[in-house]
């Protein structure tokens, strides 16, 4: 039986190893979508990213014999200790074969990094915190992940629960189809005409003239609004601006709708054309011409995420968000759009689940977020 070792990433060689493992492990998975390959570098650190600023990670290979069987990232997420007042470690961008050897070398390792510094709970998978991509995926395996969402073989859950991790939170993806929309809209149009006319609501596409402000507004909405929510750290400002820059080129102005009271924007809705697709085309290679094939003809894919919906909290008892999702019914439709999904919602969110529900939205697909120690 080979001998299982596992090494922290100091080299170029090893960061190497690190990003290229998926494309080895997945290769025999019709499923498997690989990941933007320039994004995976800023978001494990290896080249600057403004989540890294405050924040700290060690990477780490394991090793079988003198084979790469595993990754891991360790986590020192303070903006998390911060707000929530607590030491905890996160890991991410675990990837194993199955083999509990391996796995659990891995997680002997993150823990020993974060008992350098004083640290005994650890928490994840997050990718690497809850505004990217986390979650294991643990049910709904017979189709592709989404855009943005994570995918993982069905073992990696035994891998997690035999190494001692247990759930802290299940994350839900709901599936909707075009044809279910003008039942959902005879129900919600009575109603949200009366919101708008009560409180004098305007609806608005992002603005195309200033898209990358737009862009920033919507995500500063997002961060305002999910201050109450289970485990969210707001975004830094640089963190803003950055994804605001790599959206502004994903993100369809016609999808993508702000609420307004009084001139002022309280509450925003934004959906993504669904690149999977197109990013298994290019193998994850947005250079030298992925990007134009990612990025031509949007209007030809029919599946849009819907990341989002979030209204500020002192308007979020008042409706607003049925009036987002009222508006954003018929831009759909004009789009061409045949299917959506709605991902991530929080186990514990029960007002959006019940919304879904309501609406005929299917649940598909189930993710996890474990925790670890005392």
């Amino acid at each position: 039986m080979s001998e299982i070792t596992v090494r922290p990433v100091r080299t170029r060689w090893e960061q190497k190893q690190f990003l290229e493992f998926p494309w080895r492990l997945y290769r025999d998975d019709p499923n498997w979508v690989p990941p933007l390959r320039n994004n995976q570098r800023g978001l494990v650190g290896f080249v600057p990213h403004p989540f890294y600023e405050r924040n700290e990670a060690q990477a780490f290979l394991a090793f079988r014999g003198n084979e790469v069987a595993g990754r891991i990232l360790a986590i020192l997420n303070r903006g998390h200790n911060e707000r929530f007042n607590e030491q905890r470690g996160f890991f991410g961008f675990f990837e194993s074969v199955d083999d509990e050897r391996v796995a659990h070398a891995l997680f002997d390792a993150v823990r020993a990094w974060f008992a350098q510094r004083g640290i005994e709970k650890l928490r994840g998978p997050t990718n690497p915190s809850l505004n990217y991509e986390l979650g294991l995926l643990i049910d709904g395996f017979d189709s592709p992940p989404t855009f943005m969402m994570t995918y993982n073989p069905p073992y990696y859950e035994r891998l997690i629960e035999s190494y001692g991790f247990r759930k802290t939170q299940d994350l839900y993806a709901y599936w909707g189809h075009v044809s279910m929309l003008p039942k959902i809209r005879e129900k919600l149009k009575p109603v949200c005409d009366k919101i708008v006319e009560r409180y004098n609501v305007k609806i608005r596409m992002l603005n195309k003239r200033r898209f990358l402000e737009d862009v920033e507004l919507f995500l500063s909405i997002y961060n305002r609004s999910l201050i109450n929510t289970w485990g969210f750290v707001p975004m830094t400002p640089a963190e803003v601006r950055h994804m605001a820059k790599g959206l502004r080129w994903l993100m369809v102005p016609e999808l993508a709708l702000g609420v307004e009271v009084d001139g002022r924007v309280v509450g925003a809705v934004f959906c993504l054309p669904d690149y999977n697709q197109r990013i298994k085309e290019i193998d994850g290679r947005l250079f030298p011409f992925g990007f134009i094939h990612l990025l031509r003809n949007k209007r030809a894919i029919k599946r849009v995420r819907v990341i989002s919906t979030n209204v500020l909290p002192e308007y979020q008892l008042l409706g607003f968000g049925l009036v987002l999702l009222d508006g954003l019914v018929p831009k759909a439709l004009e789009w061409g759009i045949e299917e959506a999904e709605f991902s991530w919602v929080l186990e514990s969110n029960a007002l959006s689940r019940g919304s879904l529900e309501k609406g005929g939205a299917k649940l598909t697909k189930t993710y996890r977020l474990y925790d670890f120690g005392p």
